[in-house]
């Protein structure tokens, strides 16, 4: 039987760091119909060499600034031919069966548009087994931090995956896209995976967990731990979560869980009034973008497929 074809898109920024054991892992990989699409947002390190050494026969698109994780994937995608996209971070590290397993997960599931491997932060520790939300709207992963001791060994649906290395199906991407754009471009990066996966929801695509794909993982933004991370990706933070709110949630779901959702929000304004104040930027970057924000919401709303109440429980 012949094996569709996958394309692996990966989007590098100054990775070179960590990009050897990436590149190794996916030369290992037993799934062999695949392509490669690598997009360089203008570093300046090694990394470009890197990749035209061990990937010589992958096409390589070199921007000249820096369009993110969103800009990245959506070039990649566009130029990718694949039945399938992985969307492969330059930080994960794919056990040989990864792709395998994803791939035979959703061609035994077709109503299916994307699938979620477990992802480890080092062996024995899980970084996430796909995506949840609670009732405030505010995102989880799955599993973070648990020890793996087989809590996560059932296959199952989950309410999205991570975008450290999901794989969608294309035929999902183009149904789901937007003004021709995949993942959302105003999130630049942080959050636009949680966006796709509401928005695939919300469209009827659902999301397949299979624990026999297994990948490493060294999440640089871990949950909880905003100290660690630069101020610009503080300020996307902020703006993403209003992006997400604004596009994806229903009349149904305010009125259910509006109060928990806005004292969560007051919660977080307070927050960053007192001791991070340069994420106060982001109310200007929503303002600035509420008319193409706004054109989105409606475009989804026209095109729902799904009732409230399937969409409202995922929300726990």
């Amino acid at each position: 039987m012949t094996q569709p074809l996958v394309s692996i898109g990966l989007v590098t920024w100054n990775s070179a760091a960590c990009l050897t054991a990436t590149l190794d892992a996916l030369l290992q990989q037993r799934y062999s119909a695949v392509e490669i699409v690598v997009v360089d947002n203008a570093s300046n390190d090694d990394s470009v060499n890197r990749v035209r050494s061990s990937l010589p026969n992958a096409q390589l698109i070199l921007n000249h600034e820096n369009r993110g994780f969103c800009g990245g994937h959506n070039q990649a995608i566009s130029a990718s031919h694949g039945t399938y996209y992985l969307a492969l971070n330059p930080d994960v590290v794919m056990n040989p069966t990864y792709i395998t397993a994803l791939v035979d997960a959703l061609e035994s599931h077709p109503e299916f548009g994307s699938a979620a491997g477990k992802l480890l932060q080092a062996p024995g520790i899980i970084d996430t087994t796909g995506l949840f939300i609670n009732r405030r709207r505010q995102q989880y992963l799955r599993g973070h931090g648990e020890k793996d001791i087989g809590q996560y060994e059932q296959p199952g649906e989950v309410f999205g995956v991570d975008g450290a290395a999901p794989l969608y199906r294309r035929e999902m991407l183009e149904d789901i896209k937007i003004d021709g754009q995949y993942f959302d471009e105003s999130f630049f990066a942080h959050k636009e995976d949680v966006d796709l996966a509401w928005r695939a929801r919300l469209l009827g695509w659902g999301c397949w967990y299979s624990p026999e794909a297994v990948a490493f993982h060294k999440r640089s933004f871990k949950p909880g731990r905003r100290e660690v991370v630069s101020r610009a990706i503080r300020v996307h933070a902020i703006k993403n979560r209003y992006l997400l709110l604004i596009k994806n949630e229903l009349p149904a779901g305010w009125f259910r869980d509006g109060l928990q959702i806005l004292w969560y929000d007051l919660k977080i304004f307070v927050y960053i009034s007192l001791f991070e104040r340069s994420s106060l930027k982001a109310v200007g970057i929503l303002w600035h973008n509420w008319p193409r924000v706004w054109d989105w919401r409606k475009k989804i709303s026209r095109r729902m497929r799904v009732k409230p109440i399937e969409i409202l429980s995922w929300f726990k």
